[in-house]
């Protein structure tokens, strides 16, 4: 019997770096780690909300989440296979709220969480989506955090991995080394110039890519400028919403 390589989830709140990681694992040469999928969060309902109802068809939850697996898994594969990979990552944050449904679909799968400062996230959550993201952020990064880690601390530890966007980029080689041991990947140098392979990105975000080097002048595709932005770009109001609500997680996380 053919043992299939285990999927890679990545999650964590948006503005996170989940996207920078989700290249660095698609740089991989047995990785595919394609477009944000989304929609495992609204198959959540069907053995929740909308389970009493489908449950009159008969068939047990273990069935429906199984033909999920099956349905979702195929898609990947097929799509990994088609670039000559291997293996499956879904790069998906929104999936950090819905991590406990997913490990029950897929109970062999690896979780790597990303974490970055709060304050920094809604930092950049205002120069990509604008400053009612930024506000909203305050509340939405503590949840995402306390989402995710709420179900990692139940799995083993080759099945959740927490990765501080912090060390990935003021020490990549090393983190990410770190980072596929935990896979089971063989390293290789190339991840670390993923700008360099060619992945299924929107036009624009090559663009919002560009940009932002050039701002930080630098053509690494891995860099730190952004680490402690808060403290020059973050304004008052945000600034006060971000430790009302998530102090504690700030402080928990050795930010604070």
């Amino acid at each position: 019997m053919t043992t299939m390589p285990r999927p890679i989830f990545v999650v964590g709140c948006q503005r996170s770096g989940t996207t920078m990681l989700r290249l660095v694992l698609d740089s991989h040469s047995q990785i595919s780690c394609g477009p944000e999928t989304r929609f495992l969060a609204d198959l959540e309902r069907i053995t929740g909300s909308d389970w009493k109802r489908l449950s009159q068809y008969g068939f047990s939850q273990e069935e429906w989440l199984s033909r999920i697996a099956v349905f979702f898994d195929g898609i990947q594969s097929d799509y990994a296979a088609s670039r000559g990979k291997q293996r499956w990552a879904d790069k998906t944050p929104l999936y950090a709220l819905s991590l406990e449904f997913i490990t029950r679909v897929f109970p062999d799968c690896q979780v790597v969480h990303v974490i970055r400062d709060g304050r920094d996230v809604a930092v950049s959550h205002r120069k990509r989506f604008g400053y009612r993201s930024s506000v909203t952020s305050a509340v939405k990064w503590p949840r995402y955090i306390a989402a995710a880690r709420e179900v990692g601390r139940l799995l083993p530890p080759d099945r959740y991995y927490e990765l501080r966007y912090e060390d990935v980029v003021s020490n990549a080689e090393e983190t990410l080394r770190s980072l596929f041991r935990f896979l089971g990947e063989p390293w290789e140098e190339g991840v670390l110039a993923y700008d360099r392979h060619t992945h299924d990105v929107p036009q624009k975000y090559r663009a919002e890519a560009e940009r932002r080097r050039s701002g930080a002048r630098t053509t690494a595709a891995i860099y730190a400028s952004s680490v402690g932005s808060f403290r020059r770009e973050l304004d008052p109001l945000t600034r006060v919403l971000v430790w009302v609500f998530g102090h504690s997680t700030l402080k928990e996380l050795g930010y604070s």
